[in-house]
């Protein structure tokens, strides 16, 4: 590699742009409706320029040779005024771009947002193809450029153009990438926040990397991944609303998924010891800054397993996301906040924690007129008043919000959590646990309820909780309940958010990690 001999102009950089020179931002409709013309006029000048039928504005292909971060990754350590004597083809959206008279420079991002800069002279490419580049050209253009790898006057890297052509014209405008989008046009568009957040693009790798490295915990311990069907004839699994459509074919009621967890036990009881599913569920509910309608989920099921060891599993899926995407148990937020996932996590009671929060004792046999007026008294209004919401609901008003670091909340009242077993030693309780990072709940682990009897009993008063009215109550399921009765091992059983863990491991609002969440 040596010194270029000849002197070259010096590069421009995007600070030096002015307001006119920037993406089309704040313009009105009517305005951009008139840019989006004057692009459709270029869009159509190409296509009848094209001299084959897979050219013009939006060729069948371009012939890059390298990627953009390819380049910067072989040639980022250029000194400045260095040229390589490689020529390479790359392509790109114009993220920035100056015309001026000899020489034009325009900057390319690929899509993990790498650039690097494009430079055409007059003397490399000539004067048709200089005046074409100027009156073609636009913002937000896909771009293919060939030359020779350079470092500017200025050290950056860049590619002297010999040829050049459109890739993929665009027909609107860009919005000022020096700007920050409002959350609103980041979730309703998030191809632009793509465009134009680095941080965006990071989550979609990090969403990415967690869930192989969810993948991957499982392989390592010998768990099988299957799928179960996302249209039922009877939901189940979870206390949720679902969406119910119709099935013109069969000609009945199905509803979309609200938890895997029934098929799943089935798969279990057919032998299938070790299983998971990562999958889409559905719940008919609010949406707020921890639920969306639609989400991703994980559901895990552990034969000769219980609450403790399915406890132990979840966090080691977690720790080893973290590491996945962070290289420690240590990650660091959206907002630079460093959080501590290492290390073993706290347990904590249900009934203890609220009991020691109140500061009176709150127990399975603590009448319910009690628990109402302690929650009357904070403002607490419950559509279905039983034992278990009222303690649930307390719960959370008095203690969930303290909670900071991960910590397991162990044994929940019976009434609320139909499908899992009693506890072992204390009468009114079921072995569960919900698991809570940064003051939400991120994952459910269960001591699963394997006797049909018991599982019937519960299933008829959940029957009853959805005559008098509870939208989420269970139906009873003969059909797993006969799966049951061909006996299934005990088994320790999870659930987890994967936008909740997403969440957890980068501090974000659950918008913000779901990449097309449903908006209104």
């Amino acid at each position: 590699m040596s010194k270029n001999p000849a002197p070259r102009a010096a590069d421009t950089s995007e600070s030096d742009l002015t307001d006119s020179a920037l993406a089309f931002a704040g313009l009105s409709d009517s305005e951009v409706s008139e840019q989006q013309a004057v692009r459709l006029g270029k869009r159509d000048r190409l296509n009848a320029a094209a001299s084959t039928p897979g050219g013009g504005a939006y060729p069948v292909s371009v012939p890059v040779t390298h990627t953009i971060p390819a380049v910067r990754a072989e040639f980022g350590a250029l000194e400045a005024d260095a040229v390589t004597g490689v020529t390479v083809g790359v392509a790109g959206r114009v993220v920035f771009l100056r015309n001026t008279g000899k020489l034009c420079f325009a900057s390319l991002q690929s899509g993990d947002g790498t650039r690097i800069q494009a430079m055409v002279s007059l003397a490399a490419v000539g004067a048709d193809s200089l005046s074409e580049w100027k009156d073609l050209t636009d913002l937000g253009d896909h771009l293919f450029v060939s030359g020779e790898v350079i470092s500017s006057r200025r050290g950056e890297l860049s590619i002297m153009v010999t040829d050049w052509q459109i890739a993929a014209k665009a027909l609107l405008p860009l919005p000022n990438l020096h700007s920050e989008l409002s959350e609103e046009t980041r979730v309703r568009s998030r191809y632009l926040d793509l465009i134009n957040r680095e941080q965006a693009r990071r989550t979609v790798v990090q969403r990415s990397q967690t869930v192989a490295s969810l993948r991957k915990t499982f392989t390592d311990l010998e768990f099988l991944e299957i799928e179960t069907p996302m249209l039922q004839t009877m939901h189940g699994g979870a206390s949720a609303r679902p969406f119910a459509t119709h099935s013109n074919a069969f000609d009945t009621e199905l509803f979309l998924r609200i938890a895997p967890e029934l098929f799943l036990k089935r798969a279990v009881v057919g032998g299938i010891d070790r299983v998971y599913e990562i999958n889409r569920n559905f719940r008919n509910e609010g949406a707020d800054s921890t639920h969306s309608p639609e989400f991703a989920m994980l559901e895990a099921y552990e034969a000769y397993g219980d609450y403790n060891s399915i406890a132990d599993l979840t966090q080691k899926l977690i720790q080893n996301a973290a590491m996945a995407i962070a290289g420690s148990h240590v990650v660091t937020w959206a907002d630079e906040t460093e959080f501590d996932l290492g290390g073993e996590w706290d347990r904590i009671s249900m009934y203890e924690s609220l009991s020691a929060a109140v500061h009176r004792e709150i127990s399975p046999a603590t009448p319910l007129a009690e628990l109402q007026e302690l929650a009357t008294r904070e403002g607490l209004e419950l559509e279905h008043p039983i034992h278990g919401k009222y303690v649930e609901e307390l719960w959370e008003h008095f203690v969930k919000g303290d909670l900071v670091r991960p910590t397991f909340v162990m044994d929940f009242p019976i009434d609320t959590s139909p499908l899992v077993r009693g506890h072992r030693s204390i009468p009114g309780v079921v072995e569960k646990w919900d698991l809570y990072i940064r003051g939400f709940e991120l994952a459910t682990g269960y001591s699963e309820l394997v006797d049909p009897v018991i599982q019937r009993e519960r299933f008829v008063e959940q029957a009853s909780l959805a005559a008098n009215g509870d939208p989420e109550a269970m139906r009873l399921d003969e059909e797993f309940l006969r799966a049951l009765e061909y006996g299934m091992p005990p088994t320790g059983g999870m659930g987890m958010g994967i936008d909740r863990l997403l969440m957890a491991l980068t501090g974000l609002g659950i918008r913000e990690t779901i990449l097309f969440p449903l908006v209104k």
